[in-house]
């Protein structure tokens, strides 16, 4: 199974940088359109190569997915979590009747009738 892991995990690898060497152009990402940039007097952009902004994209994209996930799923974990309790309540209750009747057993059965009249 290990070897089936890495090996997938070396075609993962392979693409990667097969991806990085076939867009290693540089490229200008710029925040807004030149003509908003000098209006505002402000033009943040950067030359980055072009395989790093991939990279970058498909990473915001999955954090994106991974916390919409989170967000959807969140009703899913608060009745799981009031499952929990209700079944920790539950066996705290069965423990505490095989506690008591695991005390009114007692070893002769006159005295055991005795108590319970008593």
């Amino acid at each position: 199974m290990k070897t089936i892991r890495y090996s997938f995990w070396a075609i993962v690898g392979l693409c990667l940088i097969l991806i990085g060497l076939a867009n290693r152009d540089v490229v200008t990402v710029r925040a807004m359109p030149e003509a908003l940039g000098e209006l505002l007097g402000l033009s943040p952009d950067m030359q980055l190569p072009l395989f790093v902004i991939i990279f970058i994209s498909v990473g915001a994209g999955l954090m994106l997915g991974f916390l919409w996930e989170w967000v959807r799923e969140h009703r899913i974990r608060a009745d799981a979590r009031g499952k929990a309790r209700e079944v920790a309540s539950l066996q705290r209750e069965v423990d505490q009747l095989r506690g008591a009747a695991a005390g009114a057993k007692s070893d002769d059965d006159v005295l055991a009738l005795l108590e319970k009249t008593g």
